[in-house]
């Protein structure tokens, strides 16, 4: 597939949009780019503690404008996912904002009592009392789902636990393996897609990282463009069998230069 032929496009947003809380130099422009021409995008993320309206303030506040129907995130995945397998359901929540909005939103009940679903997400609050409960429900039926594998997040003052460590912890407890809905899953990619009514033989993912969004990318079939203004590098690429479509600098690279204008 040539870039050519690319009519749709999801992204990344921390480490290719964004580097903590900046703009990374061309993602305002390749943003406008496609607002301009109408092509349907999706910003993802993993990060299931926020809200999209949440999400939009936040990257309006480092001067990218992207509406909140335009992001996509591992809570909103989950909450599609969910809904698809027991419509009008019941969960057990270990989340924040993010998540609970999105399964209200998706028709859920949130209750501790008999729950089909127990649901982990990312959370700055991990209680020992709500793990407890987690497990418990687990051993009693409960299905188990975790909204992303990432084991830590990133802070100033270091790397934090995050949803894959806690649903470890449940796992190691229950030996019960959560279903995890976020990247590398294609399924997030496939629910993104169907958000915007894209199709893999049209549509491009970039992404910063080669063990999530290429991987992913590559499974559901799409164009992969990796950039190297987050984590990877030459090194990190070498590490793995499979490759990205193109490898870029960063997304200023996908900015059209603006037509010269020609004197008359």
């Amino acid at each position: 597939m040539d870039r050519s032929e690319i009519d749709c496009w999801l992204t990344d947003m921390d480490g290719v949009l964004v580097h903590e809380n900046r703009a990374i130099p061309g993602a305002a422009e390749l943003l406008q780019q496609w607002q301009d021409q109408g092509a349907p995008f999706l910003v993802l993320t993993n990060n299931s503690i926020f809200t999209p309206r949440d999400l939009s303030a936040r990257l309006r506040a480092s001067g990218l404008h992207v509406p909140e129907e335009s992001i996509w995130t591992s809570a909103l995945a989950t909450a599609d996912f969910c809904r698809s397998q027991i419509p009008e359901g019941s969960a057990f929540i270990i989340g924040e904002a993010g998540l609970t909005t999105a399964m209200h939103e998706a028709g859920f009940i949130i209750t501790e009592s008999d729950p089909d679903y127990v649901i982990v997400g990312e959370t700055r609050n991990y209680s020992f009392e709500a793990i407890t409960k987690a497990i418990r429900l687990i051993g009693n039926g409960a299905r188990f789902i975790a909204t992303n594998p990432d084991a830590t997040g990133p802070s100033q003052d270091g790397p934090l636990p995050a949803t894959g460590a806690i649903a470890a912890l449940i796992e190691k407890a229950t030996g019960k393996s959560p279903y995890v809905v976020g990247k590398p899953n294609p399924m997030m990619f496939r629910s993104a897609m169907n958000r915007i009514g894209a199709h893999s033989e049209n549509t491009a993912m970039i992404g910063d990282r080669m063990d999530t969004d290429i991987v992913a990318g590559i499974e559901a079939g799409l164009h992969t463009v990796l950039v190297l203004t987050g984590i990877s590098d030459q090194a990190e690429i070498d590490r793995y069998p499979f490759r990205p479509d193109e490898i870029l600098g960063s997304v200023a690279e996908l900015v059209n230069p603006e037509p010269l204008e020609t004197e008359l």
